[in-house]
């Protein structure tokens, strides 16, 4: 499971000219499935997510999780975080799950982030086509690969 987490003063999707996620200060999740993932990578990444401190504190450091600043969080899944470019100029897609194996995780993954987090995750819609935007503050934009979580 790989996650892409910007922090941001604002964020929406749009699907279809109409809004169906919209935050203030918080974190823009974007999160890629392949087949091999698993329960045990979900409740590693979105405890993560949840306790990551990329949040200025008082003193102006990044010292503060989602959780203390109280933001609120956009899950968004996107199978091209897993394309392959080593061969030609097309990406390839062939690690990313197919909706029978990705949508269940995607929900799994979507109910324990709002479990780590103590509240409703706004989300985007499984293989809509979707209009992401944000202002990404700082800006700060971290990538977590559960592959490489040891």
């Amino acid at each position: 499971m790989r996650a892409v987490i910007q922090r941001v003063t604002q964020a929406s999707v749009t699907i279809n000219s109409e809004k169906v996620a919209n935050i203030g200060l918080g974190l823009l999740v974007l999160v890629g499935i392949e087949d091999s993932d698993s329960a045990e990578d979900i409740d590693w990444l979105t405890a993560k997510i949840a306790q990551l401190r990329i949040f200025n504190d008082e003193n102006e450091v990044m010292n503060q999780s989602v959780q203390d600043v109280k933001g609120d969080v956009i899950v968004v899944s996107q199978f091209t975080l897993h394309a392959s470019t080593k061969k030609g100029n097309r990406p390839s897609y062939l690690k990313a799950s197919k909706p029978a194996i990705a949508i269940p995780l995607y929900e799994a993954f979507v109910a324990a982030m709002e479990q780590s987090i103590g509240k409703k995750v706004q989300t985007g819609q499984f293989g809509a086509d979707m209009k992401v935007s944000l202002i990404n503050d700082g800006p700060v934009t971290i990538i977590i690969d559960t592959k490489n979580k040891e």
